[in-house]
């Protein structure tokens, strides 16, 4: 979480789109403009745990046949302001949501971690579900001293590439932030990030909490990564996979216009490679794609050497993606570099895509004789900078939806996202409690495997399997 972003979200929660990022700017966000909504949630169910409380499972001990159904429920403003009124929600006035046959989601409508079980299986861990409710809201108040993000300033940022709020690492000051908000006079915020910008917004809600301010707190997921865990996807991922495509198209053509041509593209991935997984299985025209998940070496039997040898030889060329977190381990062996961090406390990454060129390029030039055409790129800004494609649009609409409405109805410290392709509302702490990683032992980076026909890399891979 930094201060900039976060300046940049308390004007945006003062005006109708309390949601930047809005693919189009909604008439549903502007029938709020007078009224903000929340709901009395009924009593706190045996079986639900708080966002606050330790994630540890609590299974239902009043149902019939005991099936072990488990709701991880976000908290409330009425837990510590129980006066607070309801009001209705003139959604249901609104021309657009005349013909809806339901308008609004029960408060007993929840989300299945989990589609797939056996017969007889507990039910498992649910989620809130999200969308508007039919009598819900608490008034809120305006800051005069806050610039208004009107239709008309906002209409085309979904054209942008960038981020229209801008950024920036580091800076989180809770106790400044919220005397921030307190001073203003805000009752929504909307927190827009990716893991340590929820971990940011997490903290701001217990201190919203302890002072008992009637603020709503709501963490929206973005990073192209992908590695915020329970939700499908985060906002940005698809895009990033598509101008991925670009890259390694570009590396694909200029190797096949080379003798020995070894083209290597760096993409994003600290430590979570699905970006280079998913656009390696979009492409096909990947030979070999390396992740942080997935340690790998380059000498000896089954190491990538020897694959890259077998391949100039079958076809004259190959193409490898590598994750930007790959091999971290492999390069701070040879390379002797003090741990340093950014300004967030991320450590930096050693740029594993020229020690790659090098290492290949020195093997192939002094062992075995053969001379390799190199191309590296490296498209990085390039993919942060365009703006988002279609169905990431529409997803970010999606999101600003259930954010809003979440929000109207008096929850707060919550996720939004999509959970099995129903958005739901999330305790903070489920999503940031481990990142998203790929895993090695599922059908896709076994259908990424097929694909590519590369080493297993076996020998890490069962390393790393035993230490975990």
């Amino acid at each position: 979480m930094d201060l900039a972003s976060f300046s940049a979200s308390l004007s945006l929660s003062k005006t109708y789109h309390p949601f930047s990022l809005s693919s189009h700017p909604n008439s549903l966000l502007q029938s709020h403009r007078r009224t903000l909504f929340f709901r009395n949630p009924p009593p706190p169910s045996p079986f639900s745990r708080q966002n606050n409380l330790p994630l540890t499972p609590v299974r239902v001990s009043n149902q019939t046949q005991n099936d072990g159904f488990v709701l991880e429920d976000v908290p409330h403003l009425t837990n510590f302001l129980p006066d607070l009124p309801s009001y209705p929600n003139p959604l249901q006035e609104r021309q657009a949501y005349s013909i809806v046959k339901n308008t609004f989601v029960s408060p007993e409508h929840v989300v299945a971690q989990t589609i797939v079980i056996q017969k007889d299986s507990p039910r498992g861990v649910h989620f809130r579900r999200a969308g508007p409710r039919e009598k819900e809201g608490y008034k809120g108040f305006y800051s005069k001293n806050t610039k208004r993000l009107t239709t008309k300033v906002v209409n085309d940022i979904h054209k942008l590439g960038g981020t229209f709020l801008r950024t920036s690492r580091g800076g989180h000051d809770t106790q400044k932030i919220v005397d921030n908000i307190e001073d203003r006079g805000i009752n929504q915020v909307y927190i827009i990030g990716g893991d340590g910008t929820q971990k940011g917004a997490a903290l701001i809600y217990e201190e919203v909490e302890k002072r008992r301010l009637q603020v709503a707190v709501a963490g929206i997921p973005k990073t192209i990564d992908n590695d915020i865990a329970v939700i499908d996807k985060s906002f940005g991922f698809d895009t990033a996979v598509e101008e991925a495509q670009r890259a390694i198209n570009a590396a694909h053509v200029e190797v096949n216009s080379v003798e020995n041509g070894i083209g290597i593209v760096k993409l994003m991935g600290r430590y979570s490679g699905f970006i280079a997984m998913y656009a390696t299985l979009a492409s096909r025209d990947v030979d070999c794609c390396l992740i942080p998940e997935s340690p790998f070496y380059l000498e000896g039997r089954g190491g990538l050497f020897e694959f890259i040898e077998q391949r100039l030889q079958e076809n004259g060329h190959l193409v490898i993606v590598v994750a930007e977190g790959a091999g971290q381990e492999y390069i701070a062996s040879e390379v002797h570099t003090v741990d340093e961090k950014d300004a967030s406390g991320n450590k930096l990454l050693l740029d594993v895509g020229p020690w790659l060129s090098s290492k290949i390029k020195d093997h192939f030039t002094k062992f075995s004789k053969m001379a390799v055409n190199m191309k590296y790129i490296d498209p990085t800004y390039m993919i942060r900078a365009i703006p988002s494609i279609a169905s990431d649009n529409i997803y970010c609409t999606l999101l600003a939806h259930s954010a809003v409405h979440g929000a109207m109805a008096g929850y707060s410290g919550f996720t939004v996202g999509p959970v099995n392709s129903r958005h739901a509302y999330l305790p903070i702490a489920r999503v940031t409690e481990r990142p998203n990683t790929v895993k090695l032992t599922d059908r896709m980076w076994a259908r990424l495997l097929e694909s590519t026909n590369q080493p297993s890399f076996v020998a890490s891979d069962q390393q790393r399997v035993d230490k975990e």
